[in-house]
């Protein structure tokens, strides 16, 4: 199988087996998500934080949905988890990302959005993370791949679709579209 994941979506090393969602697939997830968030948080004016660095895209295109449906927008940023994390022994770090928190989270809403959920860990160390911003009311959680295999108790609260895997899969999810596949390692 070849690399070609689409625009923005190649990864170095990654071998694609499958192609679960297309653009338009993740579309319609994004849209049905932000139907159920504004649903639930309609008496509230939520904050959307995007994870750094996957998660970024899905939550502007899921404020973008939620101004549509609502008619005014939400305040959204961006979160660098890297030095909030337990597993920086097993995982070597990456540059850091920019954190962009537009507005104090103290007695707001907040709504994290991630790429894939794994086994809970980045959004553990998203959790820590968010608490040097301010006491948020409530935190949500919106991935757009579930993909099980949790070490912690960390559940979603909106999903855009739940894929079974292996747990040595690579899950790579864009708003372009999802593949599984492996890491080609020489």
């Amino acid at each position: 199988m070849t690399n070609d994941l689409g625009p923005g979506a190649s990864r170095a090393g990654f071998v694609a087996r499958s192609h679960p969602l297309d653009r338009e697939s993740v579309d319609r997830a994004i849209r049905r998500m932000g139907h159920e968030v504004f649903e639930h948080n309609a008496q509230s004016d939520v904050v959307i934080i995007g994870l750094q660095s996957g998660g970024v895209a899905f939550a502007t295109r899921l404020a973008e949905v939620l101004r549509e449906i609502s008619g005014h927008p939400a305040p959204v940023g961006a979160l660098d988890v890297s030095f909030f994390r337990d597993d920086l022994t097993r995982r070597p770090l990456r540059g850091p990302s920019v954190t962009d928190i537009p507005v104090d989270l103290s007695g707001r809403d907040v709504l994290i959005v991630d790429d894939v959920l794994f086994t809970g860990r980045t959004v553990r160390a998203a959790l820590s993370a968010l608490a040097e911003w301010g006491r948020p009311r409530a935190i949500q959680l919106a991935v757009m791949v579930d993909r099980g295999h949790r070490e912690l108790p960390i559940r979603p609260d909106y999903v855009g679709k739940n894929l079974p895997t292996a747990v040595d899969d690579v899950v790579v999810a864009t708003v372009e579209g999802v593949w599984i596949g492996v890491e080609d390692r020489p």
